[in-house]
């Protein structure tokens, strides 16, 4: 019998258990998660690409797993996506989707190198929240960001619990160092009835 992991990814844990879950998951992530018809990452690329119009333009997929959301990505019309992991399981299983033009493994809370505006929007598809990234890397992400870049994540109803979540958010918006373009409640994985809200901000 396959072993679940979806009962465990949010539960709080270190970097190297972290890495130890998701490479133990990656044969079997995406079946697990079908079943529960996990739908953020084609909400968040269909948020992005309403705000993005040269689509050409090179992005980044933080905490890229399998590759779902680069395939979400390149639905909605990205052509240029470079994808980066804690995983390197996961990142042999998105190779085998050739939707990137780059995967690189990464330590917890690293870059890949790189300046602000090599990226015209970076995404963080379900990265951010318990049993995942800090909200830590929510400020990383967008200092990487050049003026006007996006960026697009998630925080499921288990991060939304948690005030200090969208209170790092609203540290950004209320000094104007960014503003949110786009907040949507709605379906994460409707399976275990957990939702997620989808943001886009803008750089200032």
């Amino acid at each position: 019998m396959t072993e679940k992991y979806l009962d465990k990814a949010y539960s709080a844990r270190d970097a190297v258990s972290t890495r130890a879950l998701y490479d133990g998951w990656a044969a079997s992530y995406e079946a697990e998660i079908a079943e529960n018809g996990y739908v953020t990452p084609g909400r968040s690329a269909a948020a992005l690409a309403q705000f993005v119009e040269d689509k050409t333009l090179p992005i980044l997929d933080f905490g890229c797993g399998t590759g779902l959301s680069g395939l979400a990505l390149g639905v909605a019309g990205f052509t240029t996506i470079d994808g980066v992991d804690l995983s390197a399981d996961m990142i042999e299983v998105a190779k085998a989707k050739k939707v990137y033009r780059s995967l690189q493994q990464v330590e917890a809370g690293q870059l890949p190198n790189h300046k602000p505006g090599d990226y015209a929007a970076i995404a963080a598809i379900g990265v951010i929240g318990a049993g995942a990234a800090p909200i830590s890397v929510f400020d990383q992400l967008m200092q990487a960001l050049d003026s006007g870049g996006k960026l697009v994540f998630s925080l499921n109803d288990h991060s939304l619990e948690n005030s200090q979540n969208t209170a790092r958010i609203n540290e950004w918006t209320d000094c104007g160092a960014a503003r949110i373009l786009f907040c949507e409640y709605g379906d994460h994985l409707p399976g275990i009835n957990l939702k997620s809200n989808v943001y886009v901000l803008e750089k200032a």
